[in-house]
């Protein structure tokens, strides 16, 4: 009888091999744990059971969990043989899988790839998995993370909405996120384009933490531009994860699908402008199937970009202006933590946070922000209009080129121009 081994070398750089049991239609043979070069027995972690389970073919998170709940630990599904997993009402690809090895050849595989991205593996085994997931219906079986683990389990709370690049919106949720992360909330969110982009902004822009759940690998930036913010994310010591093997592309079908974590690792969710049709109304819904609080920031009635938050407070979520309003909801164990955290005194203090006036600007700067509103925008030949008799065009465009050059104001579609929050 033959043997066969599986090494795995990417784990502590020790080659290891694994217990499991090879079967096919020629023979059945059970490969050995061996012992390292010290002698020491190799103790297999159980997040690599875990990790080959969610890469075998036709077991989603459901299914995986609802498999390993039939066994003693999810170790000794890798030690039945066909004919016992094919009576589990598995299918034959994924029995098939799991029986001859090749799910936990995934998982080497996908062990040794996140090795060399410096990334870990976290399985509901694992010391840093945030409890909460434990709370919703299909918690995802492992998570990849590059960054702070610890960031997963703090009190956080979500963001989303889906707004275009001009909306002025993005400077009102900046400054939520900056206030809420200044005071030691986590700020979950998906990186998308909009409101999720402008939450981890006003988190990092506060020195907070916040957590980006992607719907691609966490190695596959997306979108591109973001690639900067994403540094800025784990530098600032939080985290980036998903559920998706490293390498997954952005496929439409995975955004979605990622939704039930961003709310399931939060105490809250906020929708900000969101159309009738628009993903978010797919986290808000998993916020309500999860038991979170659910905010909502009004929106202009003849919007059709409101139609989601507006009906959202309709139906009885919580209508959002400040963070106060957000605060005030967290459970009473969460406020003491949080402000205990950042002392006695400085739960009293409101925390600094970004700020207009934060650099010297000059005399012409200053007049040319006097004119300009957060939440409307102001055309350029209406700026020239209000200030002809004290500046001349050619100030005033140096004026708004220095303010937007250093964030203070923001240029909008058509020549138009908001004040910063």
């Amino acid at each position: 009888m033959k043997s066969h081994f599986i090494k795995l070398s990417a784990l502590a750089g020790v080659d290891r091999v694994f217990p499991i049991r090879v079967q096919s239609a020629k023979f059945t043979s059970t490969v050995s744990l061996v012992r390292c070069m010290s002698g020491t027995s190799l103790q297999i972690t159980q997040s690599l059971y875990w990790l080959a389970l969610s890469l075998t073919p036709g077991l989603g998170p459901t299914r995986g969990r609802r498999l390993a709940e039939k066994f003693p630990s999810v170790e000794d599904i890798f030690h039945a043989s066909l004919t016992e997993l094919e009576g589990l009402n598995l299918q034959a690809q994924s029995a098939q899988h799991i029986a001859l090895g090749k799910s936990l050849e995934r998982a080497h595989e996908e062990m040794a790839k996140a090795s060399a991205a410096g990334t870990q593996i976290l399985s509901r085994d694992h010391p840093a998995w945030p409890e909460r997931l434990n709370e919703i219906y299909d918690p995802p079986l492992v998570l990849h993370v590059r960054g702070d683990a610890g960031a997963l389990a703090r009190p956080g709370h979500c963001r989303g909405g889906h707004t275009p690049s001009h909306s002025l919106w993005h400077g009102h949720v900046e400054r939520l996120a900056c206030d809420l992360a200044a005071r030691g909330l986590v700020i979950f969110s998906g990186m998308a384009r909009g409101v999720d982009t402008f939450g981890h902004k006003g988190a990092v822009k506060a020195k907070g933490k916040t957590v980006a759940v992607f719907g691609t690998g966490v190695d596959v930036i997306y979108p591109r531009e973001n690639k900067k913010i994403a540094e800025e994310i784990v530098n600032s010591g939080g985290a980036l994860i998903s559920e998706f093997p490293l390498g997954t592309f952005a496929a439409p079908q995975n955004f979605p699908i990622r939704n039930r974590i961003i709310s399931g690792l939060s105490l809250g969710v906020l929708v900000v402008e969101a159309g009738e049709y628009s993903g978010t109304r797919i986290t808000a819904r998993c916020a309500l199937e999860q038991s979170r609080e659910l905010f909502a920031v009004p929106g202009n009635v003849t919007s059709r970009n409101s139609w989601g938050p507006n009906t959202l407070i309709k139906q009885g979520a919580k209508l959002t202006a400040t963070w106060e309003d957000i605060w005030e909801e967290l459970p009473a164990e969460v406020r003491e933590q949080l402000e205990s955290e950042r002392g006695p005194v400085a739960s009293e203090e409101k925390p600094r946070t970004a700020s207009l006036f934060d650099q010297e600007i000059s005399p012409r700067e200053k007049k040319v922000l006097a004119v300009l509103k957060q939440d409307e925008s102001t055309h350029i030949d209406e700026i020239v209009e209000k200030l002809e008799t004290q500046l001349s065009s050619s100030e005033i465009f140096a004026a708004l080129f220095e303010l937007e050059l250093n964030g203070k104001i923001r240029q909008m579609a058509g020549k138009r121009f908001v004040k910063s929050f």
